[in-house]
């Protein structure tokens, strides 16, 4: 209600709510009937009663204005989380973004690109597509300073431990030996 106020306030400019992590939540239950609104299909926009009167700019009937955008973001990787359910599903476009080298490229760091794309290559050529999915995000590859020592400790802190829990879950199972592989080569790195 908070985010449809203000983009009412702004109105034609467009507004943005970002909900983070929106798998996490079981959004039947989080947006309950506001989900009926959420239908892009029709040309006039839908509204619902509240059940109670929350003052202006709403009362007790509830619209979205036409300039409220909403993005929901999720890792697709995380198995430990549901996928969003079927009714919220419709209700929204689905884009795949894929960890991008470029990034990786123009943060400074010769070791991060390297580990990168050596992992990149093992999960390209002997990933299955529902696999594929697990590749790490470039994040883990992006040293806060640009340097080489701070991208080593990052991947043997924050991507090494994520690899050894694929293995562990047997998310990895067909090509195990290969990631078993790639982290005994960043364990064998040193800062230089």
């Amino acid at each position: 209600m908070k985010a449809a106020a203000a983009a009412e306030k702004i109105k034609p400019n467009p507004f943005l709510l970002h909900i983070d992590e929106i798998n996490r939540a079981d959004l039947s239950k989080v947006l309950g009937e506001a989900v009926f609104l959420l239908e892009f299909t029709e040309e006039k926009a839908r509204s619902i009663s509240l059940p109670y009167d929350f003052g202006p700019p709403f009362f007790n009937r509830l619209t979205l204005p036409q300039n409220l955008h909403i993005l929901g973001t999720m890792n697709s990787a995380d198995r430990s989380i549901a996928i969003v359910d079927i009714a919220i599903r419709r209700r929204f476009a689905f884009v795949k973004l894929w960890p991008q080298f470029a990034v990786v490229q123009n943060c400074g760091s010769k070791l991060a690109e390297e580990a990168f794309s050596r992992l990149l290559s093992v999960f390209t050529e002997y990933a299955s597509d529902d696999v594929f999915t697990l590749m790490p995000g470039h994040s883990y590859f992006l040293p806060r300073d640009g340097q080489d020592a701070t991208a080593l400790k990052s991947l043997r802190v924050n991507l090494i431990p994520l690899l050894e829990e694929y293995l562990a879950q047997g998310y990895v199972t067909s090509f195990s030996d290969h990631i078993r592989g790639y982290c005994q080569w960043v364990e064998s790195l040193t800062a230089e």
